[in-house]
């Protein structure tokens, strides 16, 4: 049976191995938080060097992402415009489709010759362009030799994980999987509740949401987990047992796991209606679809106009990362995603002992695949609840709680170092390249707006007279400020985004919204420290000084 390293490991040596690794990445933020401010006053000169080579760096680092968020803009624009089920329909038969479409190319070029109209014309010259580009896709499939698996064998299974949400909260998620366009008789719904809710409030959601969807799916099923002794209070050991719950009810109709796409969901997550079928078509033509994990767009849409501005700024920041993330080839999964049932159950599921069981689901299918597995993104959205509370403050305190659980995937890295170094089939570049990334991203979301924002001044302010006086102490303000200026391309192109994909103005909200909508962005340099940094640096050090979290903080949610 497959192995993956336990955090908890009672072996010496194996323990002293993961205990180093987990001091380093707290280590290096707090050596260089507590370094700037030391050297600021002892070597100001190396500091403001370190500063303005910061900034550039930055500087490069924005542009890079605001470029490649406009790129998966784009894509996911033209991914909601496809009609996926047709192509799940179609691609069985790949030369008969690549005829069908011939066919339509054709007919447009055709068409096209009767229309003057100079922007009409240019419009059906991109779709033409399109179509050709799918041609080729189809034509290729259809050479490859690959085995294309039959979309009316396939079975869809979402898992819900709840542990006190109420039903009113469920109940978007499951309507948009029965308003989706796939045959619902092939779905399954399972809702993974825990034993620890209040059996009252537990088993009257349960039967409101099965009786409101009762005959609409394949089945509905229900599991109650209990936290068994080793196991944390987590998603992860949730979404394990109802994951070993359903092996007992697929094998006892003898449906083969390679049919079964297992989408492990937020029970907020309301999915666009053509995710499944876009879904079922990216696995039934994938050769190694064994090898991958599926990925929507994360979108904090559900109820953005009711929260407050703070949120808004933090949760769409989030989208636009997942957004970017999704343009790079080695993306990991996060929140609500889906992978073959068959992977999972010879990964043995998510660990039943690690707080975030967002990604590592996809270190343990990388590391049994000798590194040989990919996330491949589904450009259609999948749109959750953003952090709203009773109160205003306490909408921030929960914000900032989500962000640190969050940032607590950090606990990941020593144990996925200590699944992959040993493993000769996986490169040693590829080992430090995961390293190092996993590395630079944490401490950068830790360290970089308070370098910005506070430290990135210090030489000037304790650097000493000697050190004003000089060249350099004269320049920064001015290099700062231009690198700066020309950096917020980053804040601005946010701004254009977020607009384009807010989702539409409830009737309750008037026009005059929109204006705190765009004017939100201004407190984009406060709350970076504070709703950022902060819960980064906390998870971090929480680890380095063996303040564990003992249970998955579960982010409160209402309805307004």
């Amino acid at each position: 049976m497959f192995k993956f390293p336990d955090p908890r490991t009672k072996d010496p040596r194996e323990r002293k191995v993961q205990r180093i690794l987990e001091v380093i990445p707290g280590s290096l933020t707090w050596f260089t938080l507590v370094g700037m401010i030391v050297l600021s006053a002892l070597k100001p000169i190396w500091v403001a060097i370190f500063i303005i080579t910061f900034d550039i760096y930055w500087l490069f680092r924005t542009i890079f992402i605001a470029y490649y968020s406009v790129v998966a803009y784009f894509r996911f624009r033209e991914g909601k415009k496809i009609d996926w089920w047709e192509r799940c329909q179609n691609i069985e038969n790949p030369k008969k489709y690549a005829q069908m479409l011939s066919e339509r190319i054709e007919t447009f070029r055709q068409n096209m010759k009767e229309i003057r109209s100079f922007s009409k014309r240019r419009k059906i010259r991109k779709e033409i362009k399109k179509m050709r580009v799918f041609l080729k896709e189809v034509e290729d499939i259809g050479s490859s030799g690959t085995e294309i698996l039959d979309w009316r064998k396939i079975i869809h299974v979402v898992l819900l994980p709840t542990a006190n949400e109420g039903a009113e909260i469920i109940e978007p998620a499951i309507q948009a999987i029965a308003d989706s366009n796939f045959p619902k008789q092939q779905m399954i719904i399972l809702l993974a509740t825990e034993e620890r809710e209040e059996e009252s409030q537990r088993l009257e959601k349960v039967n409101y949401l099965q009786n409101k969807f009762k005959g609409v799916f394949k089945d509905f099923l229900v599991t109650t987990h209990e936290v068994a002794p080793g196991e944390l209070k987590c998603k992860a050991s949730n979404a394990a047992y109802a994951a070993r719950k359903l092996m007992k009810y697929l094998d006892e109709r003898n449906i083969d796991y390679k049919r079964v796409i297992f989408s492990n969901f937020d029970c907020d997550s309301v999915c666009h209606p053509q995710y499944f079928a876009a879904l079922t078509y990216a696995y039934i033509t994938d050769p190694k679809r064994l090898q991958r994990s599926y990925q929507p767009l994360p979108m904090y849409h559900n109820n953005l106009w009711d929260t407050n501005a703070f949120v808004r700024v933090i949760v769409t920041g989030s989208s636009f990362w997942h957004m970017f993330q999704s343009t790079r080839a080695q993306m990991v999964t996060f929140s609500s995603h889906s992978e073959p049932f068959d992977t999972l159950v010879k990964v043995n599921f998510w660990p039943l002992n690690m707080i975030s069981e967002d990604s590592i689901i996809y270190w343990k299918c990388f590391s049994y695949f000798n590194g040989d597995y990919k996330v491949k993104p589904i450009y259609l959205p999948v749109s959750l609840d953003a952090v709203l509370a009773q109160t205003y403050w306490k909408t921030i305190k929960n914000q900032y709680k989500q962000k640190r659980r969050w940032a607590y995937g950090i606990e990941n890295f020593p144990v996925i170092m200590r699944a992959i170094w040993p493993n000769k089939k996986i490169s040693l570049w590829r080992k430090v390249q995961i390293a190092a990334e996993m590395l630079e991203g944490h401490h950068s979301w830790a360290t970089s707006p308070f370098i910005l924002a506070f430290l990135g001044w210090l030489p000037l302010i304790i650097g000493g007279n000697e050190f004003n006086q000089s060249v350099i102490a004269h320049n920064l303000p001015l290099v700062t400020r231009y690198l700066m200026t020309i950096a917020l391309v980053g804040l601005i192109t946010s701004m254009f985004l977020s607009f384009f994909l807010l989702p539409p103005r409830p009737a309750k909200y008037p026009r005059k919204r929109y204006i705190y909508m765009f004017s939100q962005w201004f407190l984009a340099p406060f709350i970076a420290p504070v709703l950022g940094a902060l819960p980064a640096i906390d998870s971090q050090t929480r680890i380095l000084i063996k303040k564990y979290f003992g249970e998955f903080w579960v982010t409160e949610k209402i309805k307004k």
